[in-house]
């Protein structure tokens, strides 16, 4: 909204701006504020949380991580044992999270933890908004298969939050988290990437005659770009979904999980169609395509896991989309 530094415009503009800007690789788009943090402020936080954190997220100001996952607690999110007592006007965190994606360069983290250690697991939670610069937070690097920094394991030893960091009510964390794991599957991000990396492959086979008139190669090309049509579908009629006031919840299920079974199914393909060249790393003087097509195959199959697991989204296709008995 225009009133916390936004320009107001509808959720299918952002996903055509979203999925430019990941096509074309453009630098400087902080995907978990714009992304994740924002629609929750909107829907559970106070006109105080709106304008101390929307503002500088739509001016790009900071930057977020993602606090969920735990060593014990995955795709059963809500057995997380992070736990945040009350003392005074603070909560007094403790407790490790895992897989925070960029949490070594993050300003703020949003965290699910537990307020209620006696009530019933998804009943006991809260959402906290926490300065990572607070004492007591210590980061640690997880590297990829690429020997890449992404991840990070986030241990918090009697960290201090605000109590007017909790968005929405105490104990009420497991209805704020599942609004933003709603907006987290509704991307677009896979689909441009998907876009681009097909597009490379597409250029590569063109300019190689035996590779351009196999009908093996060049149906498979035509499977994929059919299929990164469909993901592109599903990430629309959802964002069409939002401006109709609707929810959305089995149809991000439906986008999230199409897009991550793509994302290794082009890889895949790269590495087929490329043969023993796709193993080659950048440096290379025979790699082809800067060798992104070996980057592709080993970084994408965590992409699979992220915001749940394909198990995860299936069961909830199957029992809020079909109707299917739990």
């Amino acid at each position: 909204p225009k009133e916390y530094g936004g320009l107001g415009r509808s959720r299918v503009d952002y996903t055509i701006l979203r999925e430019e800007l990941v096509y074309r690789g453009a630098p400087g788009f902080e995907a978990f504020g714009s992304i994740m943090v924002a629609p929750v402020l909107l829907a559970y936080g106070t006109e105080e949380q709106k304008r101390k954190f929307l503002l500088p997220i739509a001016g790009g100001e900071v930057a977020w991580c993602q606090g969920f996952s735990e060593p014990n607690a995955g795709s059963d999110l809500a057995s997380l044992t992070t736990r945040a007592i009350e003392d005074g006007d603070y909560f007094v965190v403790d407790g490790q999270k895992c897989w925070t994606s960029l949490g070594y360069r993050a300003d703020w983290g949003f965290f699910l933890v537990r307020t209620d250690p006696k009530a019933a697991k998804h009943e006991g939670l809260g959402f906290l908004l926490i300065d990572m610069k607070t004492p007591g937070i210590t980061i640690n690097p997880v590297y990829n298969p690429l020997g890449h920094h992404h991840w990070d394991e986030v241990f918090l030893d009697r960290v201090r939050v605000p109590k007017e960091n909790l968005v929405g009510e105490k104990n009420q964390g497991w209805q704020v988290a599942t609004t933003l794991l709603n907006s987290e599957r509704l991307g677009i991000e896979a689909c441009a990437i998907c876009r681009r990396a097909l597009d490379r492959l597409i250029l590569y086979v063109r300019e190689r005659e035996p590779l351009a008139k196999d009908p093996i190669v060049r149906h498979k090309l035509a499977e994929l770009a059919t299929e990164v049509e469909v993901s592109r579908l599903f990430a629309y009629h959802a964002a069409w979904m939002l401006d109709k006031g609707l929810n959305p919840i089995h149809e991000a299920s439906m986008g999230k999980t199409f897009g991550s079974d793509m994302l290794l199914r082009i890889a895949d393909a790269g590495m087929q169609i490329l043969g023993l060249y796709g193993q080659l790393g950048k440096g290379s003087k025979w790699v082809p395509l800067r060798g992104t097509i070996e980057r592709t195959y080993l970084s994408y199959p965590p992409w699979s896991i992220g915001a749940g697991s394909p198990e995860i989204q299936k069961n909830i296709i199957a029992t809020l989309g079909l109707g299917l008995p739990k």
